[in-house]
C-alpha cells in the first residue's frame, strides 16, 4: 500500500497550512523550512511553480501518491462538469478520506490505517482499499469486532458530526450514510482547482 511517509511537518510549513492536521511547530514557525524560510525577500514563484505547488498541496492534503493523481485527473476530465470541481469530488469520494470526515479517525492518514486494516466495512462488507470510490446512498461503518477499539472510541467521542452536509451519522450504530457529492462550496479545503487543471492543460 504506497503512501507518503516522509517529514510531515516540514510539507505542512512548505504551504503554511496544518494540511495534515494540527501542528504545534507549523503554529511557531510558520514559514518554509532551510535556511532562507525566513526571509521574506525569497525569489518570487513563476506561474508554473504555483500551479505545481497547488497540486502538490492537494496530493499530500488528501494523501494521494502521483501516478493515482494523475489518473484521478484524466477521469475527472472525461466527466462531465468543471474538471477542477470533479476532481475534488472524487477526492472526497475516497473511502479513506470519507472515514475521516465521519469523524471515526482523527487525521486521513489515521483512517488509511483502519481502512487498510479492516475495520472498515461499506454496506455491511468490510472493505481495505482506501482508495475505494463511496458512491450516494453508501453506509460507511465500522466492523463489530472494531467498535471497542480505543482509538476509533477515542475519535468519535471528540469529533463534532454531521458538520458536512452531504455526510450522515449515527453514533448508536456507529456508522455514517454518503448522501450525495460535495458541491465545491461545501470542501473545505484551501485549494485552488484551477491552478491545478491550467497546469495539467499545458
Amino acid at each position: 500500500m504506497a503512501r507518503y511517509t516522509g517529514p510531515k511537518t516540514k510539507i505542512a510549513r512548505k504551504f503554511g497550512e496544518p494540511i495534515f492536521g494540527a501542528d504545534k511547530a507549523l503554529e511557531k514557525r510558520n514559514y518554509p523550512p532551510g535556511q532562507h524560510g525566513s526571509n521574506k525577500r525569497r525569489r518570487k514563484a513563476s506561474v508554473y511553480g504555483i500551479q505545481l505547488k497547488e497540486k502538490q498541496k492537494a496530493k499530500y492534503t488528501y494523501g494521494v501518491l502521483e501516478k493515482q493523481f494523475s489518473n484521478l485527473f484524466s477521469k475527472a476530465s472525461k466527466s462531465k462538469g468543471i474538471t477542477g470541481e470533479v476532481l475534488l469530488q472524487m477526492l472526497e469520494s475516497r473511502l479513506d478520506n470519507v472515514v475521516f470526515r465521519l469523524g471515526i479517525a482523527p487525521t486521513r492518514s489515521a483512517a488509511r490505517q483502519l481502512v487498510g486494516h479492516r475495520h472498515i466495512t461499506i454496506n455491511g462488507k468490510v472493505l481495505n482499499i482506501p482508495s475505494y470510490s463511496v458512491r450516494s446512498g453508501d453506509i460507511i461503518g465500522v466492523r463489530e469486532k472494531s467498535k471497542s477499539l480505543e482509538a476509533i472510541t477515542n475519535s468519535i467521542s471528540t469529533v463534532r458530526k454531521n458538520q458536512y452536509s452531504w455526510l450522515e451519522w449515527d453514533s448508536d450504530l456507529k456508522q455514517g450514510k454518503f448522501l450525495n457529492l460535495p458541491e465545491r462550496s461545501e470542501i473545505p479545503e484551501n485549494i485552488k482547482e484551477q491552478l491545478i487543471v491550467e497546469l495539467y492543460s499545458k
